[in-house]
């Protein structure tokens, strides 16, 4: 694996009863933030959980750095809840060879929690920057987050977010950011990949991705029969309609449509109606 991806993902597949993950291919180069982004059960989770080796994919290739200098931030803190604060310390600093207690210390300040505080006792904000003062403390080089800000109140994830910027200063760093809170991309995210039904239907840098699409919007008379199987998630409504079109097809648009660009949220959104759409059919 190239040193300047500390995490790829090659055609990965992962069947189960009712669901489909892939093929999945994904790269998080150093220095770079990458957005994973989707709805509830898009498939978020597994890519994460086959990547960190805790499920087994069916097909493809993981080529993940030394998991000594991967730090993990999940939905809840992945240690035993009767363990306290200062147990975490004690474990880890015999696990990971530079580990730095001054910055564990430092941390567990902002997390506001006492060395003698049980983990079953952390409030969902405590547990989320304490995996945060346990990566930063390991030295971390790759950081990969699960919904990390998921049910955090506004301050806290501007604080957690503010904590991955400075932790980016370093350009051997890297992370992977699981998230579907669209704001949190839009803030930090270099590149992002939209998955939908287990699917990437949109990867690549984040300017870039956005800008291959327009929402595009127009009067009854405008939706022509050349445009209209172009449009993806369509949207009727009293006035007209509104969707989104490829970059390339706005040669396409009469002097009546309103073209501009979309939001991360509107391509994941109308992306996923046309898939929805193809189904049903």
């Amino acid at each position: 694996m190239n040193d300047d991806s500390p995490l790829k993902l090659q055609g990965i597949t992962k069947n189960y009863k009712e669901f489909h993950l892939g093929p999945i291919d994904l790269e998080v180069p150093r220095g770079y933030v990458m957005g994973l982004v989707g709805a509830n059960g898009a498939g978020k989770t597994t890519a994460i959980k086959i990547a960190l080796g805790a499920v087994r994919h069916h097909a493809g290739a993981v080529h993940l750095i030394d998991k000594t200098r991967v730090g993990v931030v999940l939905d809840q803190p992945p240690w035993h809840t009767d363990w306290r604060v200062r147990d975490l310390s004690r474990l880890f600093r015999r696990f990971y060879p530079d580990w730095d207690q001054r910055v564990f210390d430092e941390l567990a300040g902002w997390a506001g929690v006492s060395p003698r505080l049980k983990i079953k006792e952390f409030s969902r904000g405590m547990g989320m920057k304490m995996q945060i003062a346990v990566a930063m403390a390991h030295r971390a080089e790759l950081l990969i987050l699960d919904e990390p800000t998921s049910g955090l109140d506004p301050l806290a994830r501007s604080e957690l977010l503010d904590r991955l910027s400075d932790f980016m200063t370093d350009e051997r760093h890297a992370v992977l950011f699981s998230t579907h809170i669209i704001s949190d991309l839009e803030r930090i995210a270099d590149l992002i990949t939209i998955l939908d039904h287990g699917r990437v239907i949109a990867s690549g840098p984040r300017d870039e991705v956005v800008e291959a699409w327009a929402m595009v919007r127009g009067g009854a008379a405008d939706l022509t029969d050349e445009l209209r199987p172009r449009i993806r998630g369509l949207r009727r409504h009293a006035v007209g309609w509104e969707g989104l079109l490829a970059a390339s097809d706005l040669s396409l648009c009469g002097p009546g449509i309103v073209s501009e660009a979309p939001s991360i949220e509107e391509l994941l959104v109308h992306l996923a109606k046309r898939k929805e759409s193809e189904n049903a059919s």
